[in-house]
């Protein structure tokens, strides 16, 4: 606390622009979500250095019900704010999300704690340093598990980052509410905690790491939905429907994208979802589009698949569930990784066309800023 505190006032003396900053944030108020049943709550555990910016950060997030900031990871029962922060209680500091299952998944409040921390730091989280501070994600079950572990590996094979991810992934133990004092300490101290969130070096982090986000690109269910079954039929030709919904495959050679050359993005045909960059297409010889990696991989769903007698990773789009191909580990440097996707799942975004339809947050591909 005592460091904190010290912080604060080190940024007071250049409070001006700092009170700007936190006069020109979006009110932020706990999402209680009024028709949540109480089969519909899980729980999930996320460790991203300050828990004051860790609870603000996912109070905002539609379907989250309750946001609650603590300790976990250690041995010693019930410790204390001083006793964590010394660094002796191999706590760390972390929140507990209260959501409902049936407005927001786990696989999207792993996003969200994706982009809002320094996966590649072991030794804290921006200004604050030390174990307590590291980042980690506790499962409560095995579903999580797998989940989480297949989400830290699509963004450590992403190439987001330079240096590798070292966030942990641990069973769940025991979690201790912190002191009442810390809960919503971003609503009660609202100045102190903009003073503090602006000194921290989180937010520059951030968009620094992701870009300043878009509409879209906020990577939320509202911006990319699958439509009806009646409405797909509509849209798409049924060759489409046949590889998307009934996980068909195209013939090689014979499909839209397998040798395009053009600079632009490749989206989900049904959702609109941003898949894959021409940046990372390369000509495998195969005669189905390939990408060393996805532009984003808070997009990307991977499945084992055993179907036709093979052990294979089927690709999926995440809010769209479209099938869209396999994942091979014969592909090119940086990744080794070859994403064999079918043409028929993709529709193509020129580069002079991203900004209008919402994509400019993926313009850094191709050397705009």
């Amino acid at each position: 606390m005592k460091r904190k505190i010290l912080i604060i006032w080190l940024i007071l003396a250049g409070s001006v622009l700092a009170g700007i900053y936190a006069a020109t944030q979006p009110p932020i108020g706990k999402q209680t979500e009024m028709n949540t049943t109480p089969e519909n709550q899980k729980k999930a555990t996320f460790a991203g250095g300050c828990f004051w910016c860790s609870e603000a950060d996912f109070e905002k997030v539609g379907g989250v019900v309750e946001v609650v900031s603590g300790y976990t990871g250690g041995t010693t029962e019930d410790p204390s704010y001083e006793e964590v922060s010394s660094g002796r209680t191999e706590h760390l500091e972390a929140v507990q999300v209260i959501y409902d299952s049936a407005k927001t998944t786990y696989e999207e409040l792993l996003d969200v704690f994706w982009r809002h921390v320094d996966p590649t730091d072991p030794g804290g989280q921006f200004v604050d340093r030390g174990a307590q501070y590291r980042t980690a994600i506790f499962f409560h079950d095995e579903e999580q598990r797998r989940l989480a572990e297949a989400s830290k590996q699509a963004l450590d094979r992403s190439g987001r980052f330079k240096k590798p991810v070292v966030t942990e992934i641990r069973p769940l133990t025991r979690f201790y509410a912190a002191e009442g004092y810390h809960q919503d300490y971003y609503k009660k101290n609202s100045l102190r905690y903009g003073l503090y969130r602006q000194g921290s070096g989180r937010d520059p982090f951030i968009q620094q790491a992701w870009g300043k986000p878009t509409e879209k690109a906020s990577g939320g269910s509202a911006a990319y939905t699958k439509p009806s079954d009646a409405e797909l039929r509509k849209r798409l030709t049924p060759f489409q429907y046949h590889v998307t919904q009934e996980e068909g495959t195209e013939p090689p050679f014979e499909n839209e994208f397998w040798d395009s050359k053009g600079e632009g993005i490749y989206v989900d045909i049904v959702s609109g979802e941003p898949l894959f960059s021409s940046a990372d297409k390369f000509d495998s010889g195969t005669g189905w589009p390939s990408f060393t990696r996805p532009v984003d991989p808070r997009f990307i769903v991977e499945k084992a698949d055993r179907s036709h007698f093979m052990a294979r990773t089927e690709v999926r789009s995440r809010f769209g569930d479209s099938h869209l191909g396999h994942l091979f580990p014969d592909g090119p440097a940086p990744t080794g990784l070859r994403y064999c996707i079918n043409s028929a799942s993709l529709r193509f975004v020129p580069k002079e066309d991203m900004e209008k339809e919402g994509y400019a947050e993926y313009l850094e591909r191709f050397g705009k800023q």
